[in-house]
């Protein structure tokens, strides 16, 4: 049975077209809020947080009024990155965590995402079933047993001293310049607090959030913004978050830019290294450059590929025993220290990679050396279905068959946006670009 709502990371959309309209949040609340609180009790509790999108009030809102006529309790965390949310929902003994953000989005997307009450996302399973209750609709609580919300001020504060303790006390950040850039988003006030608190000296880009700004010009997906100051101030490394802090790009001293494919290889080296690394194993998705597979290998190390979505990483995390995982995007996880990507926790470990081995952060960004790999997007309307038209499966065809031996392709659907995604890794760089270019071509014609 496929899904009507829930793409790869929760439901997502533009704020005030289906789904994203406060009339659907509200039904979701109800159907999260009656999913979740199916003993008639009321001493079920959720946690709120959002990011910094000016629909993220009219969300927040409509998932309250949703959870508490269903008699649960909620506890608004305000905003807060997205790993603050999965934390919290374990601390404060939640039956239910909620993250109101589009993560990398524009400002007028928005998403809700939901953690279970061990700070995991939620499994496919359980959100099938909450889109039955979406559809059928809930029957509200009693009167007496309407749910209370409340607001909570200390939740980033908590997460603050979370994140702090993952740094061993005797790596000292002082005297390192740290360039943060926060996206404007969710963590425009914990990051350059918790990197002033262990030591650094901070400069912070993208935390002036107005409602509208939020992965505007910064960010991840916008690194040019942090490279331009890591090189006007003569920063020692650059920390790029993205709008709800669970992604994370790292740029040496020279402005050079490492994806989390860079990130995840460096880290499994020196944790397999310290005997950390549980299973000799990294977790990472169809995405991830052969050259990192390569690195592992030459490590005597594996890597576990998976379906694109961290949640799919977290998953075969906890099946397969593995602790560090995550993403080409950014999502770096670490399961000693949190329950989903978290975009600041894998900046301090490559701080501490820094501070422990004296190398400048140009040495530690280059793990391996990348196959060529070439990414396009095709974008969709709602409801069009490239994919299936025979000329669009001809190209995929032809291009498969021409890569044989030489490469791979990879054509998908994102899971958080109207694209068709269409990769390819070959060292012929002319092949290479033909045969993306013949997808891409084929995908627009048929739209």
């Amino acid at each position: 049975m496929g899904r009507k709502f829930f793409g790869t990371d929760g439901v997502r959309g533009t704020a005030n077209i289906h789904p994203m309209t406060a009339e659907m949040a509200l039904r979701i609340g109800a159907a999260v809020g009656r999913y979740f609180r199916n003993d008639g009790k009321n001493n079920h509790r959720v946690v709120i947080g959002k990011d910094t999108r000016r629909s993220g009030y009219m969300f927040e809102n409509a998932l309250t009024a949703g959870l508490t006529s269903t008699g649960m309790n909620v506890l608004l965390l305000g905003p807060v990155p997205t790993p603050a949310v999965g934390l919290l929902t374990n601390s404060m003994r939640a039956d239910l965590g909620v993250m109101i953000s589009a993560s990398h989005n524009p400002a007028v997307d928005n998403g809700i995402k939901f953690f279970g009450p061990d700070g995991f996302k939620l499994s496919d399973q359980a959100e099938l079933e909450l889109e039955e209750l979406i559809i059928k609709g809930v029957e509200p609580a009693q009167a007496m047993n309407i749910g209370r919300a409340k607001r909570i001020d200390s939740g980033r504060f908590r997460y603050i001293e979370r994140i702090k303790s993952s740094l061993p006390s005797s790596v000292p950040l002082r005297g390192m310049k740290v360039v943060i850039d926060c996206a404007n988003g969710a963590a425009h006030k914990t990051a350059p607090e918790a990197l002033w608190e262990l030591g650094a000296e901070v400069i912070p880009i993208g935390v002036s959030p107005n409602g509208s700004n939020i992965n505007s010009g910064c960010g991840s997906t916008h690194t040019q913004a942090a490279a331009d100051a890591v090189v006007a101030h003569g920063a020692d490394v650059g920390i790029s978050l993205d709008g709800d802090a669970d992604r994370v790009m790292i740029i040496d001293e020279t402005g050079h830019v490492a994806d989390g494919d860079q990130i995840m290889g460096l880290l499994a080296h020196r944790w397999a290294l310290q005997d950390r690394l549980r299973g000799g194993a990294l977790v990472a998705t169809v995405m991830s450059n052969l050259g990192l597979e390569r690195f592992l290998a030459s490590k005597g190390l594996n890597l576990e590929r998976t379906s694109v979505g961290d949640r799919y990483v977290v998953e075969a995390m906890r099946k397969g025993g593995f602790n560090l995982g995550g993403e080409q995007s950014g999502h770096i996880v670490m399961t000693d220290y949190a329950t989903t990507g978290d975009g600041l926790l894998a900046g301090l470990q490559f701080l501490e990679a820094m501070a422990e081995t004296g190398k400048p952060a140009s040495d530690l960004t280059k793990s391996f050396e990348t196959v060529p790999q070439l990414l396009k997007n095709v974008r969709y309307e709602l409801g069009q279905t490239p994919l299936e038209t025979a000329g669009v499966k001809s190209a995929i065809a032809s291009a498969e068959a021409a890569l044989v031996g030489k490469g791979r392709l990879l054509i998908r659907k994102s899971g958080t946006e109207p694209l068709v995604r269409v990769m390819a890794e070959c060292e012929d760089a002319a092949l290479l670009e033909r045969t993306v270019d013949s997808v891409v071509d084929a995908v627009a014609s048929a739209l």
